[in-house]
């Protein structure tokens, strides 16, 4: 079945049917609306789907959306956390009638994949979308000076340029946490955790740092270590934020080990979900990602780019606080 055969059956012209098909509607092409529904019938009728090929050479679209990603997410330790991310890009794009293409060929170099390569497949697709929790920012930067369409999952850094994302915004609900074990008295808290690297973590340090400051009580910082309680209670603490769920777990594990109760005596607070298997029955206090909605709106904001009609390329989503179990009134 070709455009010919539907001129034909329907007594118009393959330019017509060409411009039902691609839904065109300007003054220059006006259609009667007994026209187009005669040649949409006969379309519905036949089963009739357009070459993508041709298509794409008189759109400049073959409506195939790219998924790359820097690590790996479909592994048992990682797949519950990118999960909802790649969720919510499945749901925008069937929404908006694309298919998706997971780029899954790039060269892993330092255990991380590369986008460009001797054999780069991005342009293969409209666009792409990408995510992992740390970006190659030399990569990001080449993208924008080769005007290569993109939007990152999760906020990055400009890179010559604006970078296109949809991230999570950590430092309102970091800062949120903060001042929420202030009013519960808390005087002295931690934060374990890199802190710097990655935008995500660098986004909740910033959070942190700054609503101690403005909350007037004191904030330590400490890497993730097998000292790393003990020092944190020598120096005072009642409360400790964790960058990572899994070490909030195990530190809860080894205080209750040492004979102190959750949250009695000490309070936890993670700043995130899992990103690595973490087991325990605590319930803790702290925030959701809206990971979900971050892959759709990644999505969404791709299309934008795509059509033209991109306003604001930089989005921030609230995270959604979890009151939890493990953050109460600071000991006497």
């Amino acid at each position: 079945m070709t455009q010919q055969d539907i001129a034909r059956m329907t007594g118009v012209s393959q330019t017509t049917v060409s411009i039902v098909l691609n839904e065109r509607d300007d003054a220059a092409v006006r259609i009667a609306p007994e026209t187009r529904e005669r040649v949409l019938a006969a379309i519905r009728r036949t089963g009739y789907v357009a070459d993508p090929i041709a298509r794409r050479l008189a759109a400049q679209r073959n409506r195939f959306l790219g998924v790359f990603t820097y690590e790996p997410v479909f592994p048992a330790g990682l797949g519950d956390f990118y999960h909802p991310f790649l969720v919510g890009i499945e749901e925008c794009a069937e929404r908006i009638g694309c298919d998706l293409l997971l780029f899954t060929s790039a060269p892993v170099i330092d255990g991380r994949r590369r986008i460009f390569s001797q054999d780069n497949r991005l342009r293969l697709a409209d666009g792409c979308v990408l995510l992992g929790r740390w970006l190659d920012p030399e990569e990001l930067a080449r993208l924008i000076a080769e005007g290569q369409p993109f939007v990152s999952v999760g906020r990055r850094d400009d890179a010559g340029g604006p970078v296109p994302y949809v991230g999570a915004d950590y430092p309102t609900a970091t800062a949120a946490q903060v001042r929420r074990a202030a009013e519960l008295g808390h005087r002295t808290i931690a934060y374990v955790g890199e802190g710097s690297g990655p935008e995500s973590h660098a986004d909740r340090f910033r959070g942190f740092t700054t609503a101690t400051q403005e909350a007037g009580i004191t904030g330590l910082h400490f890497k993730m270590d097998k000292l790393v309680l003990g020092r944190a209670l020598k120096a005072g603490c009642t409360a400790i934020f964790v960058e990572e769920f899994a070490d909030g777990a195990a530190l809860a594990d080894e205080a209750t080990e040492r004979g102190l109760r959750v949250p009695e005596d000490l309070s936890f607070v993670a700043l995130g979900d899992p990103t690595r298997p973490a087991s325990t029955d605590l319930d803790f206090s702290g925030y959701r990602i809206p990971r979900r909605e971050m892959g759709w709106q990644a999505v969404e904001v791709l299309s934008a780019i795509l059509d033209g009609t991109a306003g604001e390329t930089q989005r921030l989503l609230s995270c959604e606080p979890v009151t939890g179990a493990t953050l109460a009134v600071a000991r006497a």
